[in-house]
Parts: C-alpha cells; structure tokens; sequence
C-alpha cells in the first residue's frame, strides 16, 4: 500500500505528452518575452539594417574573386559582376604562385606576431598598474594621458613620429650628441619593423587596457580581503585572484585577436612605408591596396581579400575550440 507522499511513477503517455509539450512551452515562454520588450527588438533593426546593408550584400562581389572582372563590361559596376567572364581559380592559382604574395604573406605573419608577442600583453599590464593607484585624481588623469593617442588618426601619429625618428629628429639628435652615428629609423629595414610595433603600443595600449580594467574592478573585493588574512602580498593577489577572475576577458581578446592574425595593420603601415621598406612592411592589406586599386586589378585583389577572410574564419574557429578543450573558456 503507497504511502500518503508517494506518487506513482508517470507511465509511458504521460512522459511522451510532457516531452512534446516542453518545447511548445518553451516556444511561447520566448514568443512572450519578445512581446512583452517589443520596444528593446524595435532598436535592433538600424542595427541589422546596417549589418545587412554594409557586411552581407557586399558580399555578392566574392564573385569578382572568379571573374575575369571588366568594371567597364556593363552598364554599371554591378551589371559588370554578371557580365564578366567566370575564370574558376585562376586568379588563386596565380596568388599561391606569386613570389611576391609569399613576400607579403610572411611579412603580414611576422608583424603581427610581434603585436601579438608584444603589444598584446600590455593592456593587461596597464589595467593591473592603474588598479593599483590609490589616489583617485591622479589615476583619472594618468587615463586621460594614455587614453588620449588612440583618438589620434594615424596620418597625425605618423607626422609626430617623423618629428621624432627622422634623420634630423630628437631622437637622432640625441644619438648625435652621444657621438652616436645618425639612425634612419623610418627608411631601416632593420628598424622599420620595430617602429610599427613601438607607435603601434603608444597608440591603442591605454584605450585596450579599458576592458581589463573594467574587468579587475568587476572582481569581489572580499576575495582580495580574505587573501589578506591569509597572509597573500600584492604579487600573490595578482596570481591567485586578480589573474583567474580576468581569465576569460583575456581569453575572449586572445581568441579575437588570433583571428585578426592576418590584418597586421593597414592603415598605418600605408601611411608610415615607402618603397625603400616594401620588403620587410609590404603587407597582405597594403599588397591588396596597391593590386585591386592601384593597377586597377580587381579580380585579383579580390582573390587577396577573400583567402585572407578564410584563414581569419579559421583561426578564429580552431583557437575558440582549442581554447575550450584546455582551458574550458571560450566565446561560444
């Protein structure tokens, strides 16, 4: 005989009925939550409005990238892509044989290498360094200081640094006044490199380093409190809290950025390189730059771009999921 609080185990029917209902209660759950913040959807359309307009229909012009592709060869640039001629992968087979797309590719590699290895770990510094000031004013101020060049075009970047590094800069009149020999830091191949990777930091160091700090400030002051008690001093804080609460913050970014591992930074190797440096600074951006707009060859260019999408996709996908088999943390 059952007792009073036990239930008999649901039969069969009744299983099935609760398994096709689950989704259907789910369906109407979220169909209900959408009507209920109907306003907070309506201010996503602008958003996917642009999105649609400016990332996806442009991407009808991959075509371009199997095409023998004549901007004159219709009536517009549009009726162009449909007129012109398909190739296959001519224009493919063409870039993985050029010596010079093998020049561009291990530059792209190398620089941002350097970014990756250098720069990369900076922000993080920074945030740990700026959470670390007491006084209020002078940490707001010492923000507004490094925050300050990364609202600065590179054309102005670049003007500043010529000031600097030229032959006849400050930093030249210093070795000068040494009894140094004059340094064409920005005509080295030996230096050039290093130079991307110096103004790069000065730039975009103290703007990265928001998210982590905003990210420090996230974390539970008690944890700092009760390693404290126990005895922990700042370096043993930094490792045994600061550092695993931020973790995947720094994971995200990593993940972001191995992504980015072909985009080593058009806009201010175009502006601050010259032929005399083309071999150690020509990158894959500027190489498409000079390619597709330059010579006019459209097509080709095009094939540029999109096998640089491709491997940036895939970067993206294998670090995520490797990321997810070590550490457990990942973007999706």
């Amino acid at each position: 005989m059952a007792k009073r609080n036990e239930f008999p185990a649901p039969t069969a029917d009744v299983t099935a009925a609760c398994s096709v209902q689950g989704p259907k209660h789910h369906r109407r759950d979220r169909i209900g939550y959408i009507k209920r913040n109907y306003d907070l959807y309506l201010l996503l359309i602008p958003a996917l409005l642009y999105i649609l307009i400016f990332n996806y229909l442009p991407m009808a012009g991959i075509t371009i990238a199997f095409k023998d592709y004549n901007i004159f060869g219709g009536a517009n640039p549009i009726d162009a892509i449909w007129k012109s001629d398909w190739v296959g992968l001519k224009h493919f087979t063409k870039l993985f044989s050029s010596p010079d797309f093998a020049r561009v590719f291990r530059n792209t590699l190398i620089i941002s290498f350097y970014r990756l290895l250098f720069v990369f770990p900076l922000p993080i510094l920074t945030a740990i360094m700026l959470n670390e000031i007491i006084n209020v004013p002078f940490k707001r101020t010492i923000q507004t200081i490094i925050y300050l060049p990364h609202f600065l075009s590179w054309a102005v970047v670049s003007g500043i640094f010529l000031t600097l590094l030229g032959s006849t800069g400050l930093v030249n009149q210093f070795i000068n006044s040494l009894g140094g020999e004059t340094i064409n830091f920005l005509s080295s191949k030996k230096w050039f490199r290093s130079v991307l990777i110096v103004t790069d930091a000065w730039k975009e160091v103290g703007w990265g380093s928001i998210i982590y700090l905003a990210a420090i400030t996230a974390v539970d002051p008690q944890l700092y409190e009760a390693a404290t008690i126990d005895g922990a001093g700042k370096i043993r804080q930094l490792v045994s809290v600061t550092m695993p609460a931020i973790a995947p913050t720094i994971i995200m970014m990593l993940i972001l950025r191995v992504g980015r591992i072909l985009d080593a930074g058009f806009e201010q190797i175009f502006v601050m390189y010259h032929s005399i440096v083309y071999e150690v600074a020509d990158i894959i951006g500027t190489y498409v730059y000079r390619e597709g707009l330059g010579r006019m060859n459209f097509s080709y260019g095009t094939a540029v771009g999109l096998f640089n999408s491709v491997v940036a996709l895939v970067l993206v996908l294998s670090s995520n999921w490797l990321s997810k088999r070590a550490t457990d943390k990942s973007i999706w």
